[in-house]
């Protein structure tokens, strides 16, 4: 998908796995908005309303799955985890694409694949956004700016709060401190830098981090990969 494109507002009666091979994939709800990115996937229930989108070049796979076979996924959307079976199944299936009629050997893969995002580690969401006024313009200012350092405490302060107030509020909005949703926000800024070629000095350098070991170290943790790792996802179209 290029840069900016947009799935149109739908619902579908099955369940839907929405997995980036590379960029970020997002996915915006009635009440919520779902990111996804390296090593996460985005989890869609039958019958919800949504609307996919990719602000930077993506390529992406969806994996429906018929009502009946969705007996122990989560009953609402939310961010999967994937882990490294899981990824080298959907892999597979990019570079083997299946055709009808399936053969038992394909049901059993995914038979398996469906078991690992059933176990999956669930996540409401990965990087969450808010409809708060106030929150609203300080996430803006933070996204546009991922390089802006300014303490937490001062911008709550220019906007008129306490950065008590403003992590309460967060937490209540997001279900993470705004410290955390900063981080995570540059996670997505800087897969998309990564994978244009990007070095992973100059990366944390253009997402605020002034030592390229403390945004290794950052990176992995949200995302459980390095910055070299994400960087070697490339599409094949």
């Amino acid at each position: 998908m290029p840069a900016g494109a947009t799935y149109p507002v739908h619902s579908h009666p099955w369940g839907e796995f929405v997995y980036s091979f590379s960029g970020v994939m997002e996915v915006r709800l009635e009440t919520d908005h779902l990111t996804a990115p390296a090593h996460y996937g985005i989890w869609l229930p039958p019958g919800v309303v949504h609307e996919g989108l990719n602000r930077y070049s993506a390529t992406h796979c969806s994996l429906y799955l018929m009502p009946e076979l969705c007996q122990g996924m989560p009953e609402a959307p939310c961010a999967l985890e994937v882990n490294s079976l899981t990824i080298a199944i959907l892999e597979h299936l990019r570079m083997h694409p299946l055709a009808l009629p399936l053969s038992q050997q394909n049901h059993r893969l995914l038979d398996v694949l469906r078991d690992q995002l059933r176990t999956a580690t669930r996540y409401k969401n990965f990087l969450p956004y808010s409809d708060d006024p106030l929150l609203t313009v300080i996430l803006e200012r933070l996204e546009k700016n991922p390089a802006d350092n300014i303490p937490l405490a001062k911008l709550a302060s220019l906007s008129g709060t306490t950065i008590r107030t403003l992590n309460r509020k967060c937490q209540e909005a997001l279900g993470m401190p705004l410290n955390e949703w900063r981080q995570r926000m540059r996670v997505v800024k800087a897969i998309h830098l990564l994978e244009k070629g990007g070095k992973v000095e100059n990366v944390a350098f253009e997402v605020g981090y002034s030592s390229a070991s403390s945004f290794i170290a950052m990176f992995q943790r949200q995302t459980g990969i390095t910055p070299g790792q994400a960087s070697s996802a490339q599409p094949l179209f």
